[in-house]
């Protein structure tokens, strides 16, 4: 897959962005942690990572001192959020019609599973598709005993699958929109900040092995063009 370029951001283009990437594109409510609690520093100190032009690829790392399982959470708190205002830009033309099927193109399809009216795979529109998978995200995100926000209180055994589940569905997202959706993000000069917010993905990822290589497969190409360059001249643009 090509990947195009609109260029640096500059300030101009992120005017242009803040109207693109708005609360009102969001489509689903923004999750926030709590002030004053260990996941709402850590997610602090990872923004401030961002926005500070660092190399992507450094700022996965685990901070000195603190839990694995905090950091992942933060980042798969985070993730659901970008994704949502990703979709959201798209939200309008990814309709049933255009999309009736939830899919990475010809070679990729995707079925929806849960544990109350579809217990079995079923082929469906990527819109309703999309929808359930955020809602059930929000779900997990916001129940406490999933994802526990008091200090002390212990992340379920089950915790590293709940977020490898999460995370592998979420990159079925970027599937769709990169193949499906990517003229809309280019007609907006919008490529810049999907694709910094791909690499942050691919890179916490495959640093903490929480998606199977299967489940990348669909944008390898894309990976190769823009995660596995060494270059640092365009580290400047990589912020959010």
């Amino acid at each position: 897959m090509d990947v195009f370029s609109c260029g640096p951001i500059m300030s101009k283009s992120n005017l242009h962005l803040k109207s693109v990437f708005s609360k009102e594109r969001t489509f689903r409510p923004k999750k926030k942690f709590e002030p004053g609690t260990t996941k709402f520093q850590l997610h602090k100190k990872a923004q401030a990572s961002l926005q500070s032009g660092l190399d992507l690829k450094a700022i996965v790392n685990l901070p000195e001192g603190e839990d694995l399982n905090d950091w992942i959470a933060v980042h798969v708190v985070d993730f659901f959020n970008r994704i949502n205002l990703i979709y959201g830009t798209v939200a309008d033309f990814c309709t049933d019609e255009a999309c009736p099927i939830m899919s990475g193109g010809p070679k990729y399809e995707y079925r929806w599973q849960d544990n109350h009216k579809y217990r079995k795979p079923t082929v469906l529109p990527a819109p309703h598709y999309i929808q359930l998978l955020m809602a059930w995200i929000e779900d997990l995100i916001n129940d406490d005993s999933v994802f526990p926000t008091r200090v002390g209180t212990p992340f379920p055994k089950t915790f590293p699958s709940t977020c490898k589940k999460i995370l592998t569905r979420l990159h079925r997202v970027f599937i769709h929109v990169y193949i499906h959706h990517f003229e809309r993000i280019q007609g907006m000069c919008a490529e810049a900040h999907v694709n910094a917010c791909y690499k942050h993905y691919y890179y916490f990822v495959t640093r903490y092995h929480l998606v199977d290589k299967k489940e990348l497969e669909p944008l390898r190409e894309m990976q190769a063009s823009i995660c596995h360059k060494t270059s640092t001249s365009s580290r400047g643009s990589e912020r959010f």
